[in-house]
């Protein structure tokens, strides 16, 4: 029988429960997801700290660390030197020092308080700021720059004193340095102009020239370590300073001396209140010689205004000054030759004359006619001769410098024509003159010039030009024609004398013609030698020339005793039949006794080519009437007894005065190699007693030369002659003012004017 079995069933198990996780299980899993987090996020923002200051500030990182490690000392560049045409300084750099130390060597404060209390002393300074100065860790400090040779003394016993008393070295040191002198002065100082504390040109040719004359500054540099002290030599590395290069000037000390001298004492005598100028200049180069700004200022001390503007300055509301001191500062140091505009007056006619001559307008023969005045448009324009100088020819008409006449001149040549020269001449243009400040001219625009305005520019009134304009076109008139580039530097050279820039005459274009150019300079020579108003004439040499006497139109507040404020001129040359040099002359607003061109400016143009002619050694033409009164020096006759004494005198040409009762001469005057007119009383002294006698000077005013020579024989004085002796001149200055007294034998200088019919109205 079968049995029944129940198939076995496998057991099915049941699902097993996980076991729950415990809290620190949960704890460690957490912290370490944190950690991971940490991580990345530390490790990313080291790499990007790492790549911004790798890319983005590495350059700057690696300076600020180099600026740490070293020491960094600029050394001063000595600044060229300016000399004039003769290799004359005019301006150098002289050996100073500045004072310097390391407050980071100090090691107590016995040693600061010694080195504070010892500079402020020495060097005039405020104690508590020097010693707070100690105090720093810096490595490099300056305390004082450019001191002198007893201040550097006193600071170098000091150093030794705080090494032996104090054991401290290495604290305070002294470095070279320069500072800018001017061993003139004054002289041409509107030219030169004055460095600043910094060595920086700031104005007139140091700042035209600065990048040439401020020379490379070195550099001192040194290591240190990380107290900022020094490391050894071995770290110190020391880039030498380049000396500046050397300029030299066409200006001529002697001869700019010379302008100064009368410019200085025209200003005075005529009480001119705006300054005078005088510019000198060789007709065949445009080399300037000479530039004067009268009067000019001390370089060496170029902050201090004269004591008269200071006080009224002084005298302002305290909230002026400041502003007041600076204008007044800006106009003691401008170039007024260059950077301001006048009106020229009756010397621009020698443009308008050139003009007319150039296009064949007028001749020899051409006349014109003054009845004292002239009417253009609605407008009455008057001749200085108010009776009219009547019918004239072309040359009289230069000689009388009559206005009317000149108005018909300019309107022979026309207001399009007399542009175009205007512009020709170099008016219309600056003239490029190597100087600062230039302004340009104030002239009518095209289309604004009335018939009115034509008529007064033909004689230089009511339009505005710079002096170095004049001067410029001028010289063109003397020299053939040519316009010539103003210069007043002729070369560059470096430290060792080698040329490195050298200036050579520009010429611009030519205005007029030779011919045109020889007949002017035989007209104006002329005009100065027969004229009446030129006034020009020096003795023994041929001038040409014009004076000017200029309304200044559009001064809205008078300034002189006059009725209207005045430019008095005097623009010429000389030797009118070989050109050489030109000269202008001209005072701005005169307040004195007269305000014409030729009492005011031509004594003073010919007080300085007489001077100026022989220079440069331009060979006389004396006329018969010069050589009377030719000038002569005495000779020495002191020692020798009266008969021996008397006999020389005579043989040297002289007439002999003795005094006294002595044997011997003892005393004389003129003194020896004093210059004296020819045939002068020479006073021979015998004894004491002789030389207390006196005589009291006279008035030589409106005498002749030869009266002049009479009235100073009769008086016991000698006379020197300058300007126009000949031609009718007559005594317009003296040297010494009448009733001033002195010793018989005395000699008074005195300068003849050119007479005129009209009188100094021009």
């Amino acid at each position: 029988m079968a049995e029944n079995k129940t198939p076995l069933k496998k057991p099915v198990s049941k699902p097993t429960k996980r076991a729950q996780k415990g809290p620190n299980q949960r704890l460690r899993q957490r912290s370490a997801v944190l950690i991971i987090i940490i991580l990345v996020l530390g490790f990313g923002a080291a790499l990007t700290r790492l790549a911004l200051l790798t890319l983005a500030q590495g350059r700057e990182l690696q300076q600020r660390a180099v600026e740490q490690q070293l020491a960094d000392v600029t050394l001063t560049a000595k600044r060229g030197t300016i000399f004039d045409a003769n290799g004359t300084v005019l301006a150098e750099s002289a050996s100073v020092w500045q004072v310097v130390m390391a407050p980071v060597n100090f090691k107590n404060d016995d040693q600061r308080r010694a080195a504070a209390e010892g500079l402020s002393q020495i060097l005039k300074l405020d104690y508590d700021n020097v010693l707070e100065k100690t105090k720093s860790k810096s490595f490099y400090s300056v305390v004082k720059r450019k001191i002198e040779v007893d201040e550097r003394d006193a600071v170098l016993e000091l150093i030794n004193t705080l090494s032996e008393d104090y054991k401290c070295d290495g604290v305070i040191n002294l470095l070279d340095d320069y500072k800018r002198y001017y061993p003139k002065n004054e002289l041409a100082s509107n030219v030169i102009g004055f460095a600043g504390a910094d060595e920086q040109g700031l104005e007139g040719v140091e700042y035209q020239y600065d990048e040439y004359l401020a020379g490379t500054p070195g550099r001192l540099i040194t290591a240190q370590n990380a107290r900022g002290t020094d490391m050894p030599f071995a770290y110190e590395q020391n880039v030498k300073s380049k000396d500046g290069n050397n300029i030299y000037l066409t200006i001529d000390e002697r001869i700019q001396s010379i302008c100064e001298k009368y410019m200085a004492q025209g200003v005075a005598e005529n009480k001119v209140l705006n300054k005078g100028v005088c510019i000198a200049m060789d007709v065949n180069t445009g080399a300037v010689k000479a530039m004067v700004v009268s009067p000019g200022y001390d370089l060496n001390r170029p902050y201090d205004l004269p004591d008269d503007v200071q006080a009224k300055i002084d005298d302002l509301p305290e909230k002026d000054q400041a502003q007041a001191e600076g204008e007044a500062l800006a106009a003691m140091w401008r170039n007024k030759a260059v950077a301001d505009t006048y009106m020229p007056g009756s010397v621009f006619k020698m443009c308008t004359a050139s003009m007319a001559l150039e296009e064949g307008k007028i001749t020899d023969n051409s006349t014109f006619v003054c009845g004292g005045s002239m009417v253009v448009e609605d407008k009455i324009i008057h001749c200085h001769a108010l009776g009219g100088h009547g019918n004239q020819s072309f040359l009289q008409a230069i000689c009388n410098s009559c206005n009317p006449a000149f108005i018909q001149i300019g309107q022979l040549v026309g207001a399009p024509k007399f542009r175009q020269y205007y512009k020709g001449f170099g008016f219309a243009d600056k003239s490029g003159i190597d100087l600062p400040g230039e302004s340009d001219d104030m002239f009518w625009a095209d289309g604004t010039m009335t018939e009115v305005d034509f008529a007064v520019a033909s004689f230089g009134q009511n339009f505005g030009i710079t002096p170095i304009q004049m001067i410029t076109a001028c010289s063109a008139v003397a020299n053939g024609g040519y316009v010539l580039q103003p210069y007043v530097v002729s070369k560059i050279t470096d430290a060792k004398g080698n040329v490195i820039k050298s200036v050579e005459k520009k010429v611009k274009r030519q205005v007029i013609s030779k011919a045109t150019s020889d007949k002017m300079n035989e007209y104006l020579g002329y005009n100065t030698e027969h004229a009446g108003a030129t006034a020009g004439y020096v003795s023994g040499y041929k001038v040409a020339g014009k004076t000017g006497t200029s309304e200044k139109i559009g001064v809205t507040e008078k300034q002189s005793t006059f009725e209207e404020d005045y430019i008095s001129s005097f623009c010429g040359y000389a030797p009118a039949d070989d050109p050489q040099i030109a000269m202008l002359v001209f005072f701005d607003t005169p307040s004195g006794e007269s305000y014409y061109g030729s009492q005011v400016s031509s004594p003073v143009f010919i007080n300085i080519m007489t001077e100026v002619l022989p220079l440069l050694e331009i060979k006389t033409n004396y006329s018969a009437d010069d050589l009377k009164y030719l000038d002569a020096s005495a000779g020495d006759y002191t020692g020798l007894s009266v008969a021996d004494a008397k006999k020389k005198v005579q043989d040297d040409g002289f007439t002999c005065t003795v005094k006294g009762e002595g044997s011997q001469v003892i005393y004389q005057l003129p003194a020896p190699a004093y210059t004296v007119s020819s045939g002068g009383n020479i006073v021979l002294y015998t004894d004491d007693a002789s030389r207390t006698e006196t005589v009291t000077v006279p008035s030589f005013a409106g005498y002749t030369a030869l009266e002049a020579n009479n009235v100073a024989s009769d008086y016991g004085l000698n006379i020197c002659f300058k300007g126009a002796i000949s031609s009718g001149g007559t005594c317009t200055a003296q040297s010494v003012k009448e009733g001033e007294v002195l010793a018989p034998g005395s000699v008074i200088t005195l300068t003849f004017t050119a007479a005129s019919s009209e009188g100094f109205n021009d």
